[in-house]
């Protein structure tokens, strides 16, 4: 069962990913590079459970 970070972070991954496209869509620069640093903290907070997770088994 995921933890509330993993859900976060995929939550966050997936926001930015769609926000990357819509900037590269609309030729908005600052979009593009706003999405790929939301999939990067996405990626670090769902580690963050990932590890969390482990930890508690």
């Amino acid at each position: 069962m995921a933890n509330e970070d993993q859900a976060k972070g995929k939550a966050k991954d997936i926001g930015g990913k769609l926000k990357e496209e819509a900037g590269d869509a609309t030729d908005n620069e600052d979009m593009k590079r706003e999405g790929q640093a939301d999939q990067a903290e996405g990626k670090v907070q769902k580690g963050l459970g990932d590890a969390k997770d482990k930890l508690s088994d």
